[in-house]
């Protein structure tokens, strides 16, 4: 069978997949690294585990595709947005990748929405202002360490890191990842003067933008280590959101993907760049032609496995967290929705949409005596699924109402987590039955790039779906009640953790951790 490899870099682990013509899946590996939090705000990666996960992970495939007879056609990336790493003038790391979790820009990120620059920013490169993007990030670097941003030659992301390590090529990035930095305008297709300004980096220091269709070659020892004709073409891909959206089959209109993983989102594709006037949304490029508007959330199936490594070590699972946060969400499945009045702020890493506010803290508000575990555990899920229930009244606001959900990643194989979404979102949510629905989008998206696949919708069609879990009216109505307070509450103790922020004493040299998720 004549296959196509993706390779999905993610926050805590590189995923790779082959897929057939009708999206069989032929094979499937990953390779996990630590995300490191070497202090307070910061969240970073080792570029040097990232490109080799990447190798490992085509060889890894590769090989599993050449026992089984199957014949590799093409290669396609995905990876994930707002990185930014320093790089010396041959495209060399000079320093770890500061990742999308890394928030501390924040007060930069405040300077920008108070001197009223946001919102016309947002409308023209897609991008909230927010500490994620590298817009912010670059600003914090002029301020805080401007010796460095003037020395350093480019500055990149994860998908130029791919390019480097797999072609040994040019300085390019795709239009869907450029798309999420901040300083690209999706409207007139070029780096923003405004943007770049704020940022204190030249348009010369940035990749070329190219077509997340554009075609490269393996370098001669990437292609040999896995076993390839040097020929064999390596399309360049976009941004894991918008191909999590076609790996589910979610791009014809009404239909919205909710990715479940460590973070989350809720996306629905458009077939033009848009502008949210109420800058709740972010618009992101598919395609040249296809664009995915929504919201991302920082906490999802993180939030579960917080709870049960920090209040529950002794569950039943032991030290495997994947059993341990199945038996927890089992017992949290046994309580009634709303928690008997529990309420979760599940902001571990901060948050992200619908506000793109920084500082926002988790919480749990409403906590008493006869709250147990399970009660914990279901208000997380609970505030996971609130948050994009915002995000969905969002959409509706903007005039692009859903119909349906398909939902993918770690979490959605569990009960509870589609229960609670179904009536949470108020929709019927089916799960794509994939194992890994961003890759298999990369994937897609290299046949689209061979001409295999014109029609994108079509893999709506390639996509298998279970029986949808429709939304209990009951549930619904109380979660429609009670979205206010999530609101109100979350923006209400802002001005408290700010004073906590201030208040607390700096954190001892050699603290630095290293999380998995």
């Amino acid at each position: 069978m004549d296959v196509v490899i993706g390779i999905d870099t993610g926050t805590t682990s590189t995923k790779g997949m082959a897929a057939g013509p009708d999206g069989e899946i032929r094979a499937l590996t990953s390779v996990h690294y630590p995300l490191s939090v070497p202090g307070p705000g910061r969240a970073e990666l080792d570029p040097r585990q990232l490109t080799d996960a990447a190798v490992r992970v085509l060889t890894d495939v590769a090989t599993a595709c050449r026992d089984r007879g199957d014949r590799v056609i093409a290669i396609g990336l995905s990876s994930f947005l707002h990185a930014l790493v320093p790089m010396d003038a041959d495209g060399r790391p000079l320093g770890p990748v500061v990742t999308w979790a890394d928030n501390r820009s924040a007060a930069q990120c405040e300077r920008i929405v108070a001197d009223g620059h946001a919102k016309r920013l947002q409308s023209r490169t897609g991008t909230p202002v927010h500490p994620m993007s590298p817009l912010t990030k670059l600003a914090w670097w002029a301020e805080d360490d401007p010796a460095t941003l003037r020395a350093t030659a480019r500055w990149g992301g994860v998908k130029e890191l791919l390019v480097a390590a797999l072609t040994g090529g040019p300085f390019l990035v795709d239009l869907s990842i450029a798309s999420g930095t901040g300083l690209y305008d999706i409207h007139s297709r070029r780096w923003d003067d405004q943007a770049l300004g704020l940022a204190g980096v030249r348009p010369e220091q940035l990749a070329e933008v190219v077509p997340t269709t554009h075609a490269l070659r393996l370098h001669a020892d990437v292609a040999t280590a896995a076993g390839l004709p040097a020929d064999t073409p390596l399309i360049i891909g976009a941004a894991d959101g918008p191909l999590a959206n076609l790996g589910v089959g979610a791009t014809p209109a009404g239909v919205g993907a909710v990715s479940l993983g460590t973070s989350g989102a809720l996306r629905t594709v458009v077939a033009s760049p848009t502008s949210d006037e109420a800058g709740r949304l972010f618009c992101y490029a598919l395609t040249e032609d296809r664009w995915v508007i929504g919201g991302a959330v920082n906490n999802a199936g993180s939030v579960v496995r917080w709870a049960g490594q920090t209040f529950f070590p002794d569950a039943a699972g032991g030290e495997d967290a994947d059993d341990r946060d199945a038996q927890l969400l089992e017992e949290a499945a046994g309580i009634t929705a709303g928690s008997e009045g529990l309420l979760c702020l599940p902001y571990l890493l901060g948050e992200r949409a619908p506000w793109w506010r920084s500082g926002l803290r988790g919480g749990y508000l409403g906590l008493r005596r006869e709250h147990g575990r399970p009660h914990l555990v279901r208000a997380a899920v609970e505030g996971v699924c609130q948050q994009l229930a915002l995000v969905r009244d969002s959409f509706d606001a903007e005039g692009h109402p859903l119909t349906e959900i398909r939902a993918t990643g770690g979490a959605a194989a569990s009960k509870l987590w589609i229960t609670v979404l179904a009536s949470a979102l108020d929709l019927p949510v089916t799960v794509a039955d994939v194992p890994e629905g961003t890759a298999l989008g990369a994937c897609l998206l290299a046949r689209h790039a061979l001409g295999e696949l014109p029609d994108l919708d079509r893999a709506a069609a390639l996509v298998p779906t279970g029986e949808p879990t429709r939304p209990d009216p009951r549930d619904a109505d109380f979660y429609r009640r009670l979205r206010p307070l999530v609101e109100k509450s979350a923006l209400a103790v802002l001005d408290v953790v700010s004073e906590l922020d201030r208040l607390a004493p700096e954190p001892l040299p050699g603290t630095e951790k290293a999380v998995r998720a």
